[in-house]
């Protein structure tokens, strides 16, 4: 048969969202609140993403600053919502001392398969795996997740996705670099925004 030669990311997203498998978990396992570890953008590259997001989905928007999430969303799910600050801070700060500050490149936007998701990808492999694995194993009670590890930047996941403004968001190209110096720690609201709970430089300090 015919090679895949889409980048290993788009693969695991697009697979993790096809089979009936899959859809069958999806279905049985809502999203559960919690606490999620997140990497905030900044600069230009965080300005845009904002722009975008305002435009295309008002309602992601208000919710979260633009973000890659690290434990909550795919690999791990998030964190138990009533696990103390202390117990975050003694094991995520931990790992985010250990880790030096990262420069990471968003990859051409996918849309998930069946959903009217669009987001920006990263190659899930390389620094931000071991910085996922090292989360991850640092000793915090996690729910299941849905996904593989698959980072990505959302662009857009509430309103329904016309096919015009699936190819507007498709062919936008984000060059800036993502720009790794510390982690963030939130604890999921909704219908609120995110609450912040912990601000965590990567490096001795």
């Amino acid at each position: 048969g015919a090679r895949d030669t889409r980048p290993a990311c788009r693969r695991s997203i697009v697979a993790a969202h096809h089979g009936r498998h899959h859809r069958r978990l999806t279905a049985a396992m809502p999203n559960p609140k919690g606490i999620f570890v997140v990497i905030e953008l900044t600069g230009v590259l965080a300005a845009d993403i904002a722009s975008v997001q305002r435009k295309h989905d008002p309602r992601l928007a208000a919710l979260w600053p633009p973000h890659v999430t690290l434990i909550g969303s795919s690999g791990a799910g998030p964190i138990l919502a009533d696990t103390p600050i202390e117990d975050l801070r003694a094991a995520l700060g931990g790992v985010a001392a250990r880790t030096e500050p990262l420069s990471l490149r968003f990859e051409a936007p996918l849309r998930f398969a069946d959903r009217d998701l669009v987001v920006l990808p990263i190659e899930p492999h390389g620094a931000i795996r071991k910085l996922y694995e090292d989360l991850k194993g640092s000793g915090v009670r996690t729910h299941q997740a849905r996904y593989p590890f698959t980072p990505h930047c959302t662009l857009t996941m509430y309103p329904p996705l016309a096919r015009e403004r699936e190819r507007r968001l498709l062919a936008m190209r984000f060059e800036h670099p993502l720009v790794i110096d510390r982690l963030f720690v939130y604890l999921t609201r909704d219908p609120q925004p995110a609450k912040r709970l912990l601000e965590l430089p990567l490096g001795p300090g």
